[in-house]
């Protein structure tokens, strides 16, 4: 592998930040900065020191949002709830008991999730989603057998099948087309679990409205392997050596990047 410099390894996915401590020109802070950059990009479940908390006014939210979300997931099914809009969203919490109508402090956190520059939480991905009422087409997706899961039709759905032909069946779709509101779910409980980090939640999962799973991309995984698909175990398996090989592979968050997620050697880059 191609040893890159500092400057290089700043820019590595087309954006630039300094990482905390740089010093410019100053070969010993550059080297600890990378350094504790890495560290915290291979330990993302960790806290650090300048990690972006919800506030204690916001805590109660989060966790109370968490809740809801997961009795509308319950509600509408799984498969439904990966594509579901903001706006139905809000219809099944007015229509279902079971899952209770949004009040205005919860939409006004969950709108100011999504609008807020993710920056501030140390995460420099793109947003390809800017509004927080965008829907899915559903005449643009098909739902995979016995996966749960959808895929964009076009080009994602020609790349899965032809991952499938010449990996084998093996390897699986385990995470598609992911709606604002699917996306609002994993962010939210994420952070929930972790004393409301959402600097932690960040590092390895993208907030609302940054996530390319709305536009294209998918996950995949060794049937068997579990939850450690989506761990660098998956990155030692067969599957993902013959996905290098075969040339089929774009990672959106490569080893080493410079936007402030961890490896993900299980996301296939669409777009």
């Amino acid at each position: 592998m191609q040893r890159r410099s500092f400057l290089q390894l700043l820019t590595l996915g087309g954006s630039s930040l300094v990482f905390p401590g740089y010093c410019a020109g100053n070969s010993t802070g550059e080297d600890e900065s990378i350094k504790d950059y890495l560290y915290r990009m291979s330990h993302p479940d960790n806290a650090y020191e300048g990690d972006i908390t919800a506030s204690s006014p916001e805590k109660p939210l989060l966790s109370g949002l968490t809740d809801r979300l997961g009795r509308v997931q319950s509600v509408v099914g799984h498969g439904h709830f990966n594509v579901l809009s903001f706006d139905n969203m809000l219809r099944f919490g007015r229509r279902y008991s079971a899952i209770g109508a949004f009040n205005k402090a919860e939409t006004d956190f969950l709108e100011k999730l999504f609008y807020q520059d993710a920056v501030r939480y140390g995460f420099h991905g793109e947003k390809p989603l800017s509004q927080l009422t965008e829907s899915i087409d559903r005449k643009a997706i098909v739902k995979l057998p016995y996966t749960g899961q959808y895929l964009f039709k076009g080009a994602p759905l020609e790349l899965y099948r032809k991952i499938r032909r010449d990996v084998g069946d093996t390897i699986t779709l385990t995470s598609g087309v992911r709606g604002v509101v699917k996306q609002m779910h994993l962010f939210l409980r994420k952070a929930s679990r972790n004393q409301g980090n959402l600097s932690l939640a960040s590092r390895s999962l993208a907030p609302p409205g940054y996530s390319f799973h709305g536009t294209g991309d998918f996950d995949v995984g060794r049937i068997g392997l579990g939850a450690r698909n989506f761990s660098e175990a998956f990155a030692k398996t067969e599957e993902f050596r013959k996905l290098i090989d075969l040339g089929y592979i774009d990672i959106r968050y490569p080893l080493a990047n410079n936007l402030g997620v961890r490896f993900e050697p299980w996301h296939i880059k669409i777009t």
